[in-house]
């Protein structure tokens, strides 16, 4: 694809030779350029703790296609009532960021409300076990991946925050960082919304699931050094309080990592803004182990 600029032809005694040369010099020295664009896969993978084809966007860099490389991989997670095509449709810097970085970005299907649990009182969603699992090693084995923790990440936005930190502490084996942008890192504030009530009970009923499935919690399994973190939130989020619980709990522990707060609230022009943040962190860890 060319994108055209407009330009004037001074009307200098040339003639019609060297009027053709300067032309052809003038369209390939910066008046046009050409766009690379990153490969986007739609995938059917097929999840047998849930007996049903999950739908998963893969997004790649174009060299891909031709060049005998292996890429790094992260995992982006979509937030709530969002869907496996939530990353690719709505944020145009998705894109553009794989293939300036040569990351490959995996944006699965969460399900409405699933908050990537493997629910306790709802079999039919397993999220956890798809992610961790099934997804991984399909990826791994149909794309051109490093197939080693230090080169997976994983990452997400609200409900895909709090999916992002709970898989990859959960599966420390898998993922070697974790960022999250305004994710929901504690629900016991939230008893209410977001049908998180619906995967593991109300709050009141089953008060042990609310601690056991809430983020902040698992931060005591986690040693400094073990993972490289880092998480941002906008100062007008709804989820800033846990964000900033979060972030006060690791320097308590004294865990190594990156917390960010920017100007911007719960929306899609703050994630949109924070995509070009996450591939810098991911791309800079990556290169660690180069």
């Amino acid at each position: 694809m060319l994108l055209s600029f407009k330009y004037k032809i001074i009307p200098i005694k040339l003639s019609e030779m060297r009027m053709r040369f300067f032309i052809v010099v003038l369209l390939f020295s910066g008046f046009t350029k050409e766009i690379h664009a990153a490969v986007v896969d739609t995938v059917m993978v097929y999840s047998h703790a849930m007996k049903k084809d999950v739908p998963c966007v893969v997004i790649r860099p174009q060299e891909s296609n031709s060049v005998n490389k292996k890429y790094p991989v992260v995992y982006w997670l979509h937030g709530y009532s969002g869907n496996y095509r939530w990353w690719v449709k709505g944020f145009e810097s998705i894109k553009e960021s794989v293939d300036q970085y040569g990351i490959i970005a995996v944006c699965p299907d969460g399900g409405y409300s699933s908050w990537y649990f493997d629910s306790p009182l709802d079999t039919s969603f397993r999220y956890e076990t798809f992610v961790s699992k099934e997804l991984v090693s399909f990826i791994d084995e149909h794309y051109p991946t490093l197939v080693n923790r230090i080169y997976r990440g994983i990452t997400g936005a609200s409900m895909g925050g709090h999916g992002a930190f709970y898989l990859a502490l959960r599966h420390k084996d898998l993922f070697g960082a974790v960022n999250s942008m305004g994710g929901g890192l504690d629900l016991r504030p939230f008893p209410d919304n977001w049908e998180i009530k619906k995967r593991i009970g109300p709050k009141d009923a089953y008060p042990e699931n609310w601690d056991r499935y809430t983020v902040v919690n698992l931060l005591d399994s986690l040693k400094s050094g073990e993972m490289k973190i880092a998480f941002d939130c906008g100062s007008s989020d709804f989820f800033i309080g846990v964000n900033r619980a979060v972030n006060a709990k690791l320097i308590a522990k004294n865990i190594d990592h990156d917390y960010a707060e920017r100007p911007g609230a719960h929306t899609g022009d703050y994630w949109g803004n924070s995509i070009y943040y996450h591939f810098l962190f991911f791309s800079r860890y990556f290169k660690t182990h180069k």
